[in-house]
């Protein structure tokens, strides 16, 4: 059951392949991928087993073939013979199939599917170009010769881009675990190849080309899953232009699909590259297997220019210079020749030898302030480009961090290059390639860190009133509206406790009057309107009215100029509200917009009425926390002006991060809404207050599970108990989260070997980080995973009481690829066994799994572990022989 589910399509052990007759492969043109695909197969010796069929012809083997069976059905038959081999491949139970193809519609392609579910296969395809298996000796496409061997998988929706990849990493020594080209219509899609990927031990490192994805939810679950284990690198195409001219609001008109597509990306903990050349750097730095750990880069060159051109490439993408410490540099001029500089660049001069780039590459790697190296190497008439080449290629096994090369120029440097090819040493012609590699690598690193960020659906700030806005949002939907007034929109955000500025509804210009007076002068007027989504546009704004004359004639000047621009507009009045006063306050934009298919993203910038113009935001999908909205504020170009700045005092950065994280709890507890400004929002010394809203509400299909809408799902903290121990005392249980991983490993390192071989059927002493961050940072709504929490108080002698946390249980269930059923495992300290934390546990973690809409639960222990297989029974678990394996039995129950 450890077997993940994709094994019989990317590792089967035998194979049945439709491909036509001999004749017919070599005479008729309609089984050119037939013939192609024959080839590729017999090209090399694969581990497993063929059967080649012909599928006009297996009637008379088919009693045979039904009780040998195979794993994966290969398929490439023009596409009206298609249809007849996946039935042949049902009848002789494959797990399995793969259609090799082209010209096949949607509506064909649809009804294979219904074919390969009514059969309980997994189907890949039609319209695809197959995949590779190296470490196999599988070539079931026809991409191309076999790739060599290698800890890379490439996925791509794009067939032609895999011939071109493979085509150039041959002479470029790039080997890969896994080659998959998926097509248009495939079942097996984007997410559940990823999937695969994540667990398959070959693989190390994954490239994707993408131009299109079905469901958010799922791909985003699939991604963050691979990246948590392994850096992914994906290649989009298909952007789309930003702006919509019939955007109701601003963030729906700055907002662009591609730039939604950046913030799910970096939130995913992948790595977004933007072109087919990046995609070759991106291959080769992963091939290298490198862990970055920050974005200082050093630069070693013997050329100052190169050196000075590679520096400007660093600034424009964000990344650092790495310096040495003047403790290096003092040990290190004497190694080197009189003339070199270790100022900025590390310029060793057109005459340095491989000696000088090796201390110098030493150097560096023991230096804390630099992350990473980039050597640069010019030919000059009479220096050794090889011997330099061998000095970097000899120390790269010693190095610990990431090594990149440019050897610049063409002809003298064609044998330097193949030494640092061959020490695998990501090797560039330029220097703005070779920099724009380590940013892919430093981006890596940064996306990890917002990965790993859970923050729940609401935040520690006062609780909101989200029955009170629900209220006001279906009040409005009642209506057929969509678009709220200024005064809803502000009660809106009050209720999520946003500062807001105090707005009063006229609907003459006496009761306007008045209303100013009562409020105090200065005051703004607004025209309020459900059929104006931009004021500006129709003069339905004036600011800093001083008197009640003033406000008398603009309340009329602005009915009159309304009324003629927008005749058909419906008028509710005109809002008043004082003018807030903020001695160099900083005019802010916070928006809402509802992407297909992400679903909500939260935008930041500057703000006021050109705020299309500055062209300034930056994006998260939600739900935030401090940490990532602090981090959406820094991304900004406006970040730069709320420090102190021409004489104006710093913003209060802590009430603008609330803002942010009170917008996350609206996006989250309201799925209705659509699209939200609230611009400007002006933040100074004393605070943050909304001075303006705009929202778009619409209808929203009901469900039973919360947070549907998101794309990815928040911490549910509103699964955690406290229960009582035997004896006195408590203890919590509440869903995992990453900052467990080290009680994690402590309760796993302080097991009895019994028990730790009961739980993971292995000799292990302890996790391996790959396997902490697989149980600690998890997705969930594909699987949970509760935790016992026993806190241990301890009064110390001055009277203070200290107290500790550790895990003393753990409950998971992980979803299976039939998305009803589910597979669990159960973990319980040595000294909390006979305490009831096991049934606990259990009760606890089925009670989830029944929310989620999961109907059966099952799992495997082993025969001989009688304490687990009598809690079972205690359960209701109905107990089978595991027909696969004596060793264990299967247990079940319905849910």
């Amino acid at each position: 059951m450890d077997q993940h589910y994709l094994t019989p399509l990317f590792a089967p052990s035998s194979i049945a392949v439709f491909a036509g007759n001999p004749e017919l492969r070599e005479s008729d043109p309609a089984y050119r991928d037939a013939k192609n695909l024959y080839e590729a197969l017999t090209a090399q010796r694969y581990t497993g087993k063929f059967n080649f069929l012909d599928v006009d012809t297996t009637e008379g083997r088919l009693a045979d073939l039904i009780n040998t069976g195979a794993d994966l059905a290969l398929v490439a038959l023009p596409p009206h013979k298609v249809m007849a081999a996946l039935e042949v491949a049902g009848r002789i139970r494959c797990k399995a199939a793969l259609i090799i193809s082209t010209g096949i519609t949607a509506e064909q392609a649809s009804e294979l599917r219904a074919v390969a579910r009514r059969n309980n296969m997994f189907l890949m395809g039609p319209n695809s170009r197959g995949f590779q298996r190296p470490h196999l000796g599988l070539n079931s496409s026809i991409v191309g010769p076999i790739a060599e061997k290698g800890p890379l998988a490439l996925v791509s929706q794009s067939g032609a881009l895999t011939s071109a990849l493979l085509d150039w990493a041959r002479p470029n020594k790039v080997g890969f675990s896994t080659v998959i080209s998926l097509g248009p219509h495939t079942a097996v899609d984007m997410a559940q190849t990823l999937d695969f990927l994540a667990a398959d031990p070959q693989t190390h490192s994954i490239v994707v080309y993408l131009e299109g994805i079905k469901n958010a939810r799922n791909f985003m679950s699939a991604l963050r899953a691979a990246a948590i284990a392994k850096p992914v690198v994906v290649l989009k195409a298909g952007r789309k232009q930003a702006g919509n001219v019939a955007a109701r609001t601003h963030s729906a008109a700055i907002v662009g699909s591609d730039e939604v597509f950046d913030a799910a990306l970096r939130r995913g903990g992948a790595v977004r590259i933007r072109s087919f050349t990046e995609l070759f750097s991106a291959v080769q730095c992963l091939a290298s297997r490198y862990r970055p750990v920050g974005k200082r880069l050093a630069i070693i060159t013997n050329g100052g220019g190169p050196g000075v051109l590679a520096a400007d490439r660093a600034n424009d993408i964000g990344l650092e210079l790495g310096h040495l410490s003047d403790t290096t540099v003092n040990a290190l001029k004497p190694k080197l020749l009189p003339q070199a500089s270790l100022v900025d660049l590390m310029d060793l001069t057109e005459d340095a030898l491989g000696e000088h780039f090796l201390e110098a590459l030493r150097a560096a790697a023991s230096d804390p302030n630099i992350d990473g190296v980039l050597t640069i190497h010019t030919p000059k008439i009479g220096t050794d480009m090889e011997g330099v080449a061998t000095a970097i290629a000899q120390e790269r096994p010693k190095f610990s961090k990431p090594l990149i090369s440019c050897v610049m120029g063409d002809a003298s440097v064609h044998e330097a290059r193949n030494i640092l090819n061959n020490a695998s040493i990501p090797t560039f012609r330029s220097p703005e390639a070779a920099v724009g590699a380590f940013g892919n690598i430093a981006s890596y690193y940064h996306n990890q860190k917002l990965l790993q960020q859970t923050p729940p659906p609401l935040t520690h700030l006062a609780k909101p009133d989200v029955e009170g806005a629900r209220m006001l949002l279906e009040g409005v939907l009642a209506e057929r509206r969509q678009i709220l007034t200024e005064m809803e929109s502000k009660a809106l955000l009050s209720a999520f406790h946003i500062p807001v500025t105090q707005t009063i509804l006229a609907r003459s210009a006496t009761e306007a009057m008045m209303l100013a007076a009562q409020l105090g002068f200065p005051v703004a007027l607004k025209i309020d309107s459900p059929d104006i989504p931009h004021k500006s546009d129709v003069n339905g704004v004036a600011l800093n009215i001083m008197n009640a004359v003033g406000v008398r004639d603009v309340f009329e000047e602005m009915m009159e100029n309304v009324a003629r621009k927008m005749p058909k507009a419906r008028i509710n009045g005109v809002s008043v509200q004082r003018m807030a006063r903020h001695n160099r306050g900083r005019e802010l934009y916070i928006g809402v917009v509802t992407d297909e298919p992400f679903g909500p993203v939260i935008a930041f910038g500057a703000g006021g009425t050109m705020v299309e113009l500055y062209d300034d935001r930056a994006m998260e999908l939600p739900p935030l926390n401090q940490f990532l909205a602090r981090h959406m504020i820094e991304r900004s170009r406006v970040s730069a002006t709320l420090d102190a700045w021409r004489g104006a005092t710093p913003v209060d950065r802590e009430a603008l991060e609330q803002v942010l994280l009170r917008v996350s709890e609206m996006v989250c507890e309201l799925p209705q809404l659509r699209e939200m400004d609230i611009n400007p929002i002006i933040v100074d010394e004393d605070g943050a207050v909304a001075v303006d809203a705009r929202i778009v509400v619409g209808n929203t299909l009901a469900t039973a599970r919360p947070y549907q809408h998101l794309s990815i799902l928040p911490y549910p903290a509103h699964f955690e108990q406290q229960w009582p121990l035997p004896g006195g005392g408590h203890y919590i249980v509440r869903p995992i989260h990453p900052d467990d991983a080290e009680m994690l490993q402590t309760l796993v390192r302080e097991l009895k070997p019994e028990s730790r071989y009961n739980r993971f059927v292995s000799a292990l002493t302890e996790l391996s980080p790959n396997m902490l961050s697989k149980f600690t940072l998890i997705d969930y709504d594909r699987e949970m995973a509760l935790v016992a929490i026993l806190i241990d108080r301890q009064v110390e002698e001055d009277g203070s009481v200290t107290e500790t946390q550790r895990i003393v249980g753990s409950a998971r269930y992980v979803t299976n690829p039939d998305s009803s059923t589910c597979e669990f495992s159960l973990l319980v300290a040595d000294d909390m066994s006979g305490k009831g934390m096991g049934s606990r546990l259990m009760r606890s973690i089925m009670d989830v799994a029944r929310e989620k809409g999961l109907s059966e639960i099952i799992g495997l222990v082993l025969t001989n572990n009688s304490g687990m297989l009598k809690l079972m029974r205690s359960l209701g678990f109905t107990i089978k022989a595991y027909p696969d394996d004596p060793d264990f039995r299967l247990v079940t129950h319905q849910l």
